[in-house]
């Protein structure tokens, strides 16, 4: 009857890091940071815009990113795109270690500022 103990005796091989295996991280996981880095980027929405989304395409370790989003208006619409962007390569390379050559910002809706609405008397 065979114990296993043969099994410990042999020298234990030590296999270089290069050569253990990959990490991979999913596109899904890498669209959830890009959307959470989104929605620290715009800082505060109207009560009745949507949360920033994104969709992520990799491909080696290089993620190509959309997000969505509604914005206040009046505002400045590309400083807070800008804001999205570098917030997004800066979030996604440094949790994912993945690169980001691109970000593509699509403001789906503007949402009027409620006072000023008022003021030009018009209604939600």
């Amino acid at each position: 009857m065979s114990t296993g103990a043969g099994a410990l005796d042999r020298p234990l091989t030590v296999v270089p890091p290069g050569e253990r295996g990959a990490t991979r991280i999913a596109d899904r996981v890498v669209a959830k940071i890009a959307s959470q880095a989104a929605r620290e980027a715009v800082g505060t929405l109207p009560p009745d815009a949507g949360r920033p989304s994104a969709s992520v395409v990799v491909h080696h370790e290089v993620a190509h990113v959309r997000i969505q989003l509604e914005l206040g208006y009046p505002c400045d619409i590309g400083a807070r795109c800008r804001k999205v962007r570098h917030q997004v390569v800066e979030r996604v390379s440094t949790l994912a270690g993945m690169q980001v050559p691109e970000v593509v910002v699509q403001v789906e809706r503007l949402h009027l500022d409620a006072a000023l609405g008022a003021v030009q008397g018009r209604t939600q």
